[in-house]
């Protein structure tokens, strides 16, 4: 078989996304009036403050979505989804500032969740942790 010019060449057999990987999966409510969106890639525990979900269990963890894709919650929405881990190096940085630290982190996990109390991001479960109470949220990276 020839591959034209820029073209791709696929398998027969579908692609079966984070085969393998550990998943959970979070009832989520938009307790906002506006409709709230959440790409693939979104450090859950991050998404907008109007959403409403265990916020601890999501930490370290996005959408178990194809790349490129989201998750809308239009107000009054309540769905449940499906997170895994992040992989690599476990770092999350940005999204809404509350974390910007290795994801495997106890004290990162503790800064974090008081960053959230204080903004008002709403959790099904407390936000006010002490760090011997918080568990890892993922394993240590490997050594290279």
């Amino acid at each position: 078989m020839e591959t034209p010019v820029g073209g791709y060449v696929l398998r027969d057999e579908p692609v079966q996304l984070y085969e393998g990987r550990k998943t959970i999966t979070l009832k989520v409510k938009n307790t906002g009036d506006r409709p709230i969106q959440v790409g693939s890639h979104f450090h859950f525990f991050e998404a907008n403050r109007h959403l409403e979900f265990d916020r601890p269990a999501a930490f370290g963890w996005h959408l178990a979505i194809p790349s490129g894709s989201a998750v809308r919650f239009e107000p009054g929405d309540e769905k449940e989804v499906t997170l895994v881990p992040y992989g690599g190096k476990r770092r999350a940085h940005g999204f809404n500032g509350l974390t910007n630290a290795w994801v495997g982190s106890r004290r990162s996990m503790v800064e974090a969740f008081e960053r959230a109390r204080q903004l008002g991001y709403r959790s099904t479960t407390p936000l006010e942790v002490k760090p011997e109470e918080v568990p890892e949220a993922v394993p240590e990276p490997v050594p290279a």
